[in-house]
């Protein structure tokens, strides 16, 4: 059987392309009522992003790992639902919420919101859902996820987080960027991320907070806040402190 080829796509493609897989029409009640429906949502996004962190952290594999890497961590990305579908041309697409630590307040901060995908082509077909956490465990690592888009393993250096007996004695050998972690269908799914795309989905960043804001705004200087999202905040911040 011949072998599966993975296509070299410019990032620029892919965030276009990925634009097109997300995108939904927006409603006949004209723009008000589209961002009111974008700010459902962004919330019902931090509401699942929330129940995917603590499926992650209550994990017996997952768990112990990903708490101490989320310890030394600069910033999370959850992606609640990333969807694979494939026949012959493929592609996978997401969207999740950033947090960021600010480690002279001692205080995480967030969300802003983000996509994530990829394209790829061969002899493929079928579709799955997986959870994403996406941890930055460097500078390069958070700034590279603050700009308008980055590519995974080319922009910034991506590992899988280890897993299982010994995992958390592991971490602290992982010197890479970013660290990931994925499940499909309950279980650990081990996903690589190298290639795909992460970009910033500024209509529901402006949805959330009322007013046009960038990542660096919300996450750096701290420009925007909403309460409902304090639930995810605490749960991230609880594990970061080791709690």
């Amino acid at each position: 059987m011949r072998q599966r080829r993975r296509m070299r796509i410019p990032a620029g493609f892919a965030v276009g392309f990925l634009a097109s897989l997300l995108v939904i029409a927006p409603p006949y009640g004209g723009p008000n009522t589209a961002c009111a429906d974008d700010a459902m949502d962004a919330q019902s996004l931090v509401d699942q992003a929330l129940m995917t962190f603590e499926t992650f952290n209550g994990d017996s594999d997952m768990g112990p790992s990903m708490r101490a890497i989320v310890r030394r961590a600069r910033a999370v990305l959850i992606y609640p639902q990333v969807l694979r579908l494939a026949f012959i041309f493929g592609a996978s697409g997401g969207s999740g919420v950033l947090l960021a630590h600010d480690e002279n307040a001692n205080v995480w901060t967030g969300p802003a919101f983000y996509t994530i995908g990829q394209v790829s082509f061969g002899i493929q077909a079928g579709g799955e859902a997986t959870e994403v956490v996406l941890v930055a465990l460097t500078d390069r690592g958070l700034s590279a996820l603050l700009s308008t888009s980055a590519k995974l393993g080319a922009d910034v250096g991506v590992a899988l987080g280890p897993i299982g007996v010994g995992a958390e004695a592991a971490t602290a050998n992982l010197s890479a960027d970013i660290v990931s972690y994925s499940r499909a269908k309950g279980l650990y799914a081990g996903v690589s991320v190298n290639g795909a795309v992460v970009a910033t989905r500024g209509a529901l960043n402006q949805a959330y907070y009322g007013k046009e804001v960038t990542p660096t705004a919300i996450l750096i200087e701290r420009e925007a806040t909403n309460p409902q999202a304090a639930p995810l905040i605490e749960a991230v911040a609880k594990v970061a402190s080791g709690k």
